[in-house]
């Protein structure tokens, strides 16, 4: 039976993923929503879909629907700014649908509390996009990690290089109040996808924040793990560059490269499949990486000593665990 929709944040980055996990999932989008008018991508997928430019409006459609037509909201899809997802998580709640949210789900780790509160009262479910969980290529990973020898620790770099203009830093992405910057905006799913595999983090050391930048150490339960998230073209590196790609992507465990440049087009799809079969990723399962970016947000600055990326330095050499 096909469930309704509603999505929230229709002009965003994100918003073509969850129309398209929606239609391959064979449900209804009955309204859509965002401040900006600028939604064409909706005829491509849900071209009766209602469409609204004030929340007040489409949240009396979505009344309207229920009290006369007998139509239920089933769930409702956030794709809104990151300082958002919190408010738009209740709305969805008290409309009696479940929400599925965009990473990061909060910001803040005391705001999952509520939620879960919330959660129990309503008795809908949170669900969030942890994507990465579903890849192949971590899965792989994970299950080499689970079935390896139990007192192992892992060496890891992580490098996320995903080139942005400036319009990244002038739009709302650019606001630390409003994104977490770039460790929580394009990382929080990097950093679930360690704390999943290599267990809670138990040393987070941070050697750089910027609009640009971040980059840091942390010590997993079973992993040592050197970090660089960036959303700057220089940093790609140069054969990247020759193919005319703007996103680096990379994984070493043990300076052995994980395959990890394909594989996302369907994650969101595979995403909703999960959800609409009861499972899906909650607030319990978020609420570590959200602990994890807001550490790293406040964190104070470390000097560059011991373990550290080598893409701090131009031209380093890799550093050696130690």
């Amino acid at each position: 039976m096909k469930k309704n929709f509603a999505l929230i944040g229709a002009a965003g980055y994100v918003a073509p993923k969850h129309l398209k996990a929606i239609k391959d999932t064979d449900n209804n989008l009955l309204a859509a929503l965002d401040k900006f008018d600028s939604v064409g991508i909706l005829d491509s997928y849900f071209p009766n879909t209602d469409f609204f430019v004030e929340f007040e409006r489409f949240d009396r459609h979505i009344e309207k629907l229920k009290r006369r037509k007998g139509v239920l909201l089933d769930y409702v899809s956030i794709c809104t700014p990151n300082y958002l997802h919190d408010a738009h998580i209740r709305m969805a709640l008290r409309r009696g649908a479940n929400a599925i949210c965009e990473k990061p789900l909060v910001l803040n780790p005391w705001n999952i509390q509520p939620l879960i509160e919330i959660e129990k009262e309503s008795g809908k479910r949170v669900h969030t996009i942890l994507q990465l969980r579903l890849h192949h290529s971590i899965m792989a990973l994970k299950k080499m990690v689970d079935e390896g020898p139990k007192d192992k620790i892992y060496d890891v770099d992580l490098t996320y290089i995903t080139s942005r203009g400036s319009w990244y830093t002038n739009s709302w992405k650019g606001e630390i109040g409003k994104s977490g910057g770039v460790a929580t905006n394009i990382g929080v799913h990097f950093f679930d996808m360690l704390h999943w595999i290599f267990g809670g983090v138990t040393e987070n050391i941070v050697h750089k924040r910027d609009e640009h930048n971040a980059s840091g150490y942390m010590e997993l339960e079973r992993a040592r793990v050197r970090w660089f998230l960036s959303i700057d073209y220089k940093n790609i590196p140069e054969s990247i560059k020759m193919r005319n790609q703007r996103t680096y992507r990379s994984i070493e465990i043990d300076g052995n490269e994980i395959e990890f440049s394909s594989g996302f087009t369907e994650l969101h799809t595979k995403s909703y499949e999960e959800i609409l079969k009861g499972n899906g990723f909650g607030l319990i399962d978020a609420r570590p990486s959200i602990q994890i970016v807001h550490d790293i947000r406040e964190a104070e600055l470390s000097p560059l000593k011991n373990d550290y990326h080598p893409l701090l330095i131009s031209n380093a050499k890799k550093v050696q665990y130690v």
